[in-house]
């Protein structure tokens, strides 16, 4: 199968998937909708060290769905949303794939409506 131009590699899909796995980096993800945020802020909903906090971000980090900056003490998180458009985009195919099939699905079950009624007619 040709990879298509605008297609992220199959390694980069593995890390934001990878990243997206864990319901604790999902929480942090949807912070950072909201917009910027610390490691602290970040890490108050979860009962868990800030050393795991820590590598829950690095996680993220690495897939590229947040960058971490630096202004004096304050380490502010934000959402890269591009790898996040990646995986839409690649969804979109299954998508498509999943409506088409319904259409041939509907289209059989009009087909086979139509069937049951003229043999019901027929008795």
């Amino acid at each position: 199968m040709v990879q298509q131009h605008n297609t992220p590699s199959p390694d980069r899909l593995s890390a934001i998937f990878g990243a997206l796995a864990d319901p604790t980096r999902r929480a942090m993800i949807a912070t950072l909708l909201t917009g910027e945020a610390t490691v602290q802020e970040l890490a108050k909903p979860h009962d868990m060290s800030l050393p795991a906090i820590s590598k829950h971000l690095k996680v993220l980090e690495r897939a590229g769905l947040i960058t971490r900056g630096r202004d004096a003490q304050w380490r502010p998180c934000r959402l890269q949303a591009a790898p996040l458009k990646e995986v839409a985009d690649w969804a979109e195919h299954f998508r498509r794939f999943w409506n088409e099939s319904f259409d041939r699905l509907d289209e059989y079950l009009k087909e086979m409506q139509k069937k049951e009624k003229k043999n019901a007619r027929k008795k």
